[in-house]
């Protein structure tokens, strides 16, 4: 369970939007540009609320992918964007750590304004359900025989940092990361015996988990999820404990209408509340976050400061 979606608690009590605002956006479909490879958790969640939203607001909501550089370039393309609230940007806590791991990023946290967080989920460590790894200290121990490779969905996301930690820091073996351009492709690297591990957010594993083509050697929570019960904790598999989470979020160009940011806030945080939308989100392991605009402007610029400490301590740099 994730003690920060307790800010859905607040969520309706939010300001009134002019009929007008309402009424005139959006007056064209609304693109979702996807900062990750299909299959990933920004994906998996702007498909759910791109269908969502499609029934409540007078034109749809399209849904293109644009993964590379860990999220780098689809931030790019937002930035850029006309700020007319047609085009958004659907990225992970990714956002929170590009910004440190290099000084050319290709954006600025500033050109943007939050208009939601909608979801986190805890990032888990799998394998291939056939393979010699059962258990994480397998891998540890393979890991002090000979190096260890394991791939994410790209350079700065957080199951980066959540298995660059764990391998390298607390179970001081020799690992390569293998970045790419989303958590589905990582995760389609590990079943087909190409990297040691996936390091992925529990959402673009789920599924496979469950169908046993995969095995999960641990999740990145405090206590374990319902989504993969049978998988535990880091501090459950014997090591020291990784509470890790990675959150998703809905962000446009600076520039856009404080009503239209406003709007989407409202518009997202009702879908939140609710039952239905709430059991996709449990089906996948995600929990909701939710909130006011405040809220979740705040929530990120606190996770640019804790995401920028981790680097740091890390060590990792692309410059």
């Amino acid at each position: 369970m994730i003690a920060r979606r307790l800010l859905l608690g607040g969520a309706l009590a939010l300001p009134a939007i002019g009929a007008r605002a309402q009424a005139a956006w959006p007056d064209r479909p609304v693109r979702f540009i996807v900062a990750f490879a299909p299959g990933g958790p920004a994906d998996i969640i702007a498909r759910l609320l791109a269908q969502a939203l499609s029934e409540v607001w007078p034109h749809p909501v399209v849904v293109e992918n644009r993964g590379g550089a860990g999220g780098n370039i689809a931030a790019q393309v937002v930035a850029r964007a006309a700020p007319d609230g047609l085009t958004a940007l659907l990225t992970t806590s990714a956002f929170a750590v590009n910004p440190s791991l290099s000084r050319n990023a290709g954006y600025r946290p500033q050109e943007f304004a939050v208009a939601s967080v909608v979801a986190g989920t805890p990032n888990l460590f799998a394998v291939r359900g056939d393979g010699e790894v059962r258990t994480l200290r397998d891998l540890v121990e393979i890991g002090r025989r000979r190096p260890v490779n394991f791939g994410s969905a790209g350079i700065g996301s957080t199951p980066h940092l959540s298995a660059e930690n764990l391998l390298k820091t607390i179970a001081k073996v020799q690992a390569e990361h293998i970045p790419f351009t989303g958590a589905g492709p990582a995760m389609t690297a590990a079943l087909g015996g190409q990297i040691d591990m996936a390091s992925v957010a529990l959402p673009a594993a789920v599924q496979i988990v469950q169908s046993g083509r995969a095995r999960g050697l641990a999740v990145t929570s405090a206590r374990r999820v319902a989504a993969l019960p049978d998988v535990p904790t880091v501090a459950e598999a014997g090591f020291d404990p990784i509470v890790d989470l990675t959150w998703c979020c809905v962000l446009f160009p600076a520039a856009v209408p404080e009503a239209v940011l406003e709007k989407v806030n409202a518009d997202i945080n009702r879908l939140l509340a609710t039952p239905a939308f709430q059991a996709r989100l449990a089906a996948t392991g995600f929990d909701p976050i939710g909130g006011t605009r405040a809220e979740n402007s705040r929530f990120v610029a606190d996770e640019l400061q804790r995401w920028g400490e981790v680097v740091r301590g890390l060590n990792i740099s692309l410059d």
